[in-house]
């Protein structure tokens, strides 16, 4: 606890003294900035070679904010309907919040006392590896704070909540998980195995992008709530996971919406050379603390001591799952990077799994991306210090191309930061995404970041965008004689169907997995 308590002190005052120029491309745009065409909120359309809007003053970037996407029905009425889109006022001047290293430093480490109830979950997996899941059920001192379960047969739609891929439960996932409750959602953290006090009772730990876990997890949730639509929310390096198990899916997935907060895209150069040495220092500090309780058993399968002398998060990875057995000890090939053969498309022999390449072959969050099928939004800043600049990290012409696909880019917020000089106002509650509650805000409710204003706000309007053409082609189809009952029920069967690449995934769920035993409390 020392420790890390001193990492967090050396990163703030590695933040004060951090020149703002570490990035060139957050201050002078390049030309290669003409790419963000599409729709855009609060910034007007300028042709190509033309300077940004954005760099012709400082009172106009304050609030300039735009949506990239391809032009389609959900994009219109999304910029018709979200008003938080464009409603986006950064704090600027000599405040703190306007520098985008401290914002991010205060949303990601600084302490926060959430009143926020949690109900920890303990899912025993098919191979006896053990994820948890933190229900959020209410705010201290509303009148349902003692209920210690969530119904199953409740209607309110649920959160599903990814974390970062290190395990740090940041502000911004409880605010998150605070904001949700307050318009009717049912949050959900989703823990990795050995993250946040969940025990490692395997020598099998998760790769970054393998969403093998999250999926049966979602099962699992899905049982738990059968009459709730589930949405779900990826915050920085867990946006990969929730990407990847999104492609992996595709229309079976469960999910009726998706927002990613802040995302890491291109994870493999991120890992390489994409961060400030600062930022590497302490993440690698963190990971290492939170694997040292298990350094003996790692030392069974893996170099202990390779592994904790490694100063890098590039390190850090190949040595969990890019090296040859330790010992002779047999474990699964998802834990040890051995010979395998790979079974994507377009594959021709065996590939040799123990390489840095390979490892990203299976975990890039963008490998499958053609196959996402639901609605996809990406809030993220052009001044992110974590992320690094948008035109090396941004994949702008896969918004611009997908329809599933939308970006929301605002000129300020740092990294899950967002913070706005005002209350976000505007947001209905999610009485159009099927939740049980009213009000535009709970007991105790805080001030609402305005990521967190824009993401309930994005899957309100989705929610009734798609109910909005099934009751239109309900009403085509009985003018036309043929009944509208099978028509009717695509939209409500898109968030209850199998996954395509596992068909033992049927809804005799009791015949797979015993989640009613022990594991479960």
């Amino acid at each position: 606890m020392l420790g890390w308590l001193v990492a967090v002190g050396c990163v703030i005052l590695v933040a004060w003294i951090w020149p703002r120029t570490k990035y060139p491309g957050s201050k002078k745009k390049p030309s290669s900035d003409a790419l963000l065409t599409g729709l855009l909120t609060g910034i007007p359309q300028e042709k190509a070679g033309e300077t940004p809007a954005s760099d012709r003053g400082h009172e106009k970037s304050a609030s300039a904010v735009a949506l990239i996407c391809k032009p389609s029905a959900l994009a219109n009425y999304l910029l018709k309907h979200c008003r938080t889109f464009n409603n986006y006022s950064p704090c600027v001047g000599w405040s703190w919040r306007a520098s985008a290293v401290l914002q991010s430093v205060y949303d990601t480490c600084w302490p926060y006392s959430s009143p926020v109830q949690f109900v920890r979950d303990h899912l025993q997996l098919s191979d006896e590896g053990l994820v948890s899941l933190d229900w959020a059920l209410a705010l201290c001192g509303t009148s349902s704070h003692k209920r210690r379960r969530t119904s199953s047969t409740s209607n309110s739609p649920v959160l599903l909540i990814v974390p970062n891929s290190f395990g740090k439960i940041t502000r911004n996932v409880l605010k998150l998980c605070e904001a949700a409750l307050s318009h009717g959602y049912l949050p959900v953290v989703f823990n990795r195995r050995s993250h946040n006090g969940t025990p490692l009772t395997t020598l099998k730990l998760q790769q970054f992008g393998d969403p093998a876990d999250l999926r049966e997890a979602v099962r699992y949730i899905r049982y738990r709530q059968p009459a709730g639509r589930l949405y779900a929310a990826g915050e920085s390096t867990g946006a990969g996971l929730l990407l990847s198990y999104l492609g992996e899916c595709g229309s079976s997935s469960y999910v009726t919406a998706a927002v990613c907060l802040s995302p890491v895209f291109r994870c493999q150069s991120w890992f390489e050379s994409g961060l400030p040495r600062a930022v590497q220092w302490a993440l690698v500090l963190y990971q290492k603390m939170s694997l040292s309780r298990y350094r003996t058993v790692l030392g069974e399968t893996v170099h202990a001591d390779s592994l904790f002398s490694s100063s890098s998060l590039r390190g850090l990875e190949e040595g969990l799952f890019c090296q040859t057995p330790h010992k002779s000890t047999s474990l699964p090939t998802s834990t040890t990077c051995t010979t395998a053969t790979t079974a994507t498309s377009g594959s021709t022999g065996p590939n040799t799994s123990g390489s840095w390449e390979a490892y990203w072959d299976r975990n890039e969050p963008l490998r499958d991306v053609d196959e996402v099928a639901i609605p996809v939004l990406s809030v993220c800043a052009r001044d992110d210090p974590v992320r690094g600049p948008p035109r090396y990290t941004l994949p702008l012409e896969l918004f611009q191309t997908n329809p599933h696909f939308f970006l929301l880019l605002t000129e300020h917020g740092g990294h899950c930061g967002f913070s706005a000089q005002a209350p976000v106002t505007g947001v209905a509650p999610g009485s159009g995404s099927g939740s049980g509650s009213g009000g535009g805000g709970g007991v105790g409710m805080p001030r609402t970041s305005w990521s967190h204003g824009a993401l309930l706000e994005f899957f309100r309007a989705t929610t009734d965008f798609f109910a909005t053409e099934e009751r239109a082609k309900q009403l085509a189809a009985r003018r036309r004689g043929l009944g509208g009952g099978m028509a009717g029920r695509s939209f409500r069967n898109r968030s209850i169907s199998t996954c395509k690449r596992v068909p033992e995934c049927s809804h005799n769920i009791h015949a797979i997995y015993s989640w009613q035993r022990s594991y479960t409390r």
